[in-house]
């Protein structure tokens, strides 16, 4: 049965952000960064709170870290400290609150239409994985009609170093890149502003408590070092990115610009969505030790995600982003505790705020493709209602990822929106 807030918002049908929610960001207002936690239409101030004794149940540590411009502090605390803070924060919204901790309360809370979202922690390393099987299929029969997964795929979570800086807010514009590319007709590259720019729907995993250099994080304790998820959105120049990328992989398609939703949602907000890991065929090869999961039954997420685009005419004609794709972060072939695992298995050291990226989700069945590239095996180029079609982004066009878990009897958990507008190249 779903709890109830004081705040009114959070009770309302299709709420992404009711009690059980309760995910965290970074907010400003008047200059100044603090912490935020999403409640209804909504952020409740957790530096204000800090400041007023509402969180004077908590640690000292916790308190302090409540009251930082970024998450970092806090994720380093670990689930114990996370879980606690949880707990006081359900028992201030909650219905049942007495009445003078709602008073109390009520001043540290902002409409979210009021604050401007900032990226949520200050992230030192970057990860972009590649985790989806459907999408490194449907990309690799594109390039290997024959043989579109290489040997290695079903043994090792594939990956790449990607560029921390050019990390931004939801909102943010993105400035369509340039780069060498070459046409398959021509002897030499040109640099010019990429003709394939190009969208990934993708799930961040924020990193909690990290680990010493040298000493791997066991499979067993991978979640304990998760500190939430959020909406990934890596931006990729396809024609440059089919240069360049041969022999060390991606580089400049990629650097250019990475969106992040505002709101990291808790793996104990998530725990009523935990599902089965993707079944594989019998075929496949079982997980190497240091990968394999003594409960498979738990180990994925049930998180629809889903893309929509709206173009310069679209807005001018006031017609609403259109649907795109849909799909499911269930499907993924690698679980979020195998990438953890599989970063640190030689002895690489996470920090608190590190980012990975699962990479595209993409489902089998056609409508569930992450991004426009793996739309080219349909016969036609996407038609938006404005009668425009596209096989990859133009200036002007609006990508919204949107995410969320939603069953019967079970409070929707959403994740909010990550928005970005390609503007044009200089």
């Amino acid at each position: 049965m779903a709890m109830r807030s004081w705040v009114e918002s959070a009770s309302l049908p299709g709420c992404d952000f009711p009690l059980e929610n309760l995910p965290y960001g970074v907010f400003s207002r008047a200059e100044a960064k603090h912490i935020g936690v999403a409640i209804g239409n909504q952020v409740l101030d957790l530096h204000g709170c800090a400041q007023s004794g509402l969180l004077s149940q908590l640690s000292s540590n916790t308190i302090a870290a409540c009251s930082q411009e970024s998450l970092n502090a806090l994720m380093a605390l670990g689930h114990s400290a996370w879980s606690l803070l949880r707990q006081q924060l359900t028992n201030l919204l909650k219905g049942e609150a007495e009445p003078d901790i709602q008073e109390r309360a009520r001043p540290h809370l902002v409409l979210m239409r009021d604050v401007r979202m900032e990226v949520p922690a200050l992230i030192g390393d970057y990860t972009d994985f590649y985790a989806s099987i459907h999408h490194a299929t449907r990309v690799g029969k594109l390039f290997r009609p024959d043989n579109p997964l290489l040997p290695n795929y079903k043994y090792v979570p594939i990956g790449y170093h990607g560029r921390a800086s050019s990390i931004v807010a939801s909102g943010t514009g993105i400035r369509r890149p340039s780069g060498q590319t070459k046409d398959a007709n021509s002897s030499e590259p040109v640099f010019a502003p990429s003709r394939s720019l190009d969208y990934e729907l993708e799930m961040g995993i924020f990193v909690g408590p990290g680990n010493p250099l040298g000493e791997p994080v066991p499979i067993a304790i991978a979640e304990e070092h998760i500190f939430g998820l959020c909406l990934v959105n890596d931006w990729s120049a396809r024609d440059i990115q089919s240069w360049e990328y041969q022999p060390l992989g991606p580089f400049l398609a990629k650097s250019f610009a990475t969106t992040v939703s505002p709101w990291i949602v808790t793996l104990e907000a998530l725990d009523p969505y935990r599902v089965p890991a993707a079944e594989r065929s019998e075929e496949d090869p079982a997980p190497l030790r240091y990968l394999a999961t003594e409960d498979r039954s738990r180990a994925g997420v049930d998180v629809n995600v889903e893309v929509s685009l709206q173009s310069e005419k679209m807005r001018a004609q006031k017609i609403n982003p259109v649907r795109l794709s849909q799909g499911n972060m269930r499907d993924l072939y690698w679980t979020i505790a195998q990438l953890l695992t599989h970063h640190s298995s030689n002895g690489c050291n996470l920090r608190p705020g590190d980012l990975l990226a699962t990479g595209t989700i993409s489902g089998p069945e056609e409508g569930s493709e992450g991004c426009l590239l793996e739309m080219k095996h349909r016969s036609q180029p996407v038609t938006l209602p404005t009668g425009e079609t596209r096989t990859f982004l133009e200036d002007g066009d609006e990508i919204v990822l949107r995410a969320y878990c939603q069953r019967p009897g079970v409070p929707r958990i959403g994740f909010g929106e990550c928005v970005g507008r390609i503007l044009p190249a200089l």
